[in-house]
């Protein structure tokens, strides 16, 4: 721990003490007991899901009272149908192959000395999240497949959702033999439990922050503990001159649509002046048969009575909400520009039958995930394959793009003589 102890109470320096002991077991155990602690957990959240959606109730009649947002709302809620993804998403984790001793590299070199880089847990995990009691299952689900131990802080929104989640899985890390401090959650210390998990060098090897900008931005800025960068979504998908409209049209509606309260659901569509007539009118339609408001440039507020004229700010805004903002561009390079402009680095989409734009959005666009023809809510860990997903990383180091289990390991050199000694 560093110098900062003396600012944490004893109690919580000890529950993350415990954890810390509890990884070191964690990461002695066998696949085969992590493997088995998903699958009790996975047995126990669906035995208990009504135990879990009653709590669920309390936290939603509670920022409903409180007048938390839709969105937040939506992030917050946990149906049957969600917990039992929950419990899927379990399922998938558990069949993916163990990164834990994988080999990344290796050599043997001139003297006889094998030389190996191998995976290896980071140890402790700690999150910091928002409303999104589904993390409370996913990151712990991706992180004991991993070897690593979490501490949680879930935020206030969720508190009884996440408090039952962790009861849950604690009682089952026990019944296959693991230490129950696996996972902990600080929640109960308030804003202090998120503070010492920032402060708490030496007993959390990472922290993962996922939220709003500006939890994540003070996740990063206060932590003395290494953090993984999650970032806030300003999403663009870009229609080409040469966009399909019914293809373009469909996309757009599902990005926007399918979910919009989250990371990778749109926010900015650009429209090249050539496809304009053929497109908008389509698109425009079927948004706003769903309830969505398009905000737009003033050439688009011409064409679509029902717009209303954008600011300034707009542009980049995540609003994840049923809102979408729409702009006239001239070319492939307005549009990248733009890009570059507001964007957070997430995910931009082109749609287009022209392979040369397509190759050239691809190469220039600077996001951790570039897309053509496609949804952007494709950028998704369960959806790439990964099983559940720690987040979506917006930065350049270690990992970017949806995070699951290799991304929750480090390396470490194993070197293997037979009595050599350096000249």
């Amino acid at each position: 721990m560093n110098a900062t102890d003396r600012e944490i109470p004893a109690e919580l320096v000890a529950r993350l003490q415990d954890t810390k002991n509890a990884s070191r077991d964690l990461a002695r155990s066998s696949a085969a007991t992590r493997d088995a602690a998903l699958a009790a957990i996975a047995t126990a959240v669906a035995a208990q899901a009504d135990v879990v959606t009653q709590a669920n109730e309390r936290d939603l009649e509670r920022g409903a009272a409180e007048g938390m947002a839709e969105s937040l709302r939506d992030r917050l809620r946990l149906t049957p149908e969600r917990v039992q993804g929950l419990v899927d998403a379990l399922g998938v984790v558990r069949s993916l192959a163990d990164p834990v001793g994988d080999v990344v590299r290796g050599m043997t070199l001139p003297n006889g000395l094998q030389v190996s880089q191998v995976r290896v847990p980071f140890g402790v995990v700690g999150a910091i999240y928002e409303a999104r009691p589904n993390v409370t299952v996913d990151i712990t689900a991706l992180a004991i497949k991993s070897g690593n131990a979490v501490a949680l802080r879930g935020g206030s929104a969720a508190e009884e959702t996440n408090k039952a989640l962790v009861e849950i899985m604690r009682e089952a890390l026990v019944s296959v033999g693991l230490p129950a401090a696996v996972v902990t959650s600080v929640d109960d210390f308030g804003r202090e439990g998120a503070n010492a998990l920032m402060r708490s060098r030496g007993l959390i090897d990472v922290l993962i922050p996922r939220g709003s900008a500006s939890l994540i931005e003070s996740v990063v800025t206060q932590s003395t503990v290494p953090v993984i960068e999650t970032g806030a979504g300003v999403v663009h998908i870009f229609i080409d001159a040469s966009a399909d409209a019914k293809s373009a049209t469909d996309i757009v509606h599902n990005a926007k649509v399918q979910r919009p309260s989250v990371c990778n659901s749109v926010e900015t569509v650009l429209i090249h002046r050539e496809a304009l007539g053929r497109v908008l009118p389509h698109l425009a339609a079927k948004l706003l048969a769903s309830g969505v408001t398009i905000h737009a440039d003033p050439q688009i507020c011409a064409l679509i009575p029902e717009a209303v004229a954008a600011t300034d700010e707009i542009w980049g805004r995540e609003a994840l909400s049923l809102d979408i903002s729409l702009k006239v561009v001239e070319s492939l390079d307005e549009a990248l520009e733009h890009i570059e402009t507001y964007s957070t680095h997430h995910t931009e989409s082109i749609l287009t039958q022209d392979m040369q734009n397509a190759e050239r959005f691809l190469l220039e666009v600077d996001s951790a995930a570039v897309m053509v023809n496609a949804s952007t809510r494709f950028t998704d860990g369960g959806e790439f394959g990964f099983g559940a997903e720690v987040g979506i990383s917006t930065q350049k180091l270690h990992a970017r793009g949806p995070m699951g289990l290799p991304e929750l390991t480090s390396t470490k050199w194993i070197v293997r003589g037979s009595g050599q000694i350096r000249p």
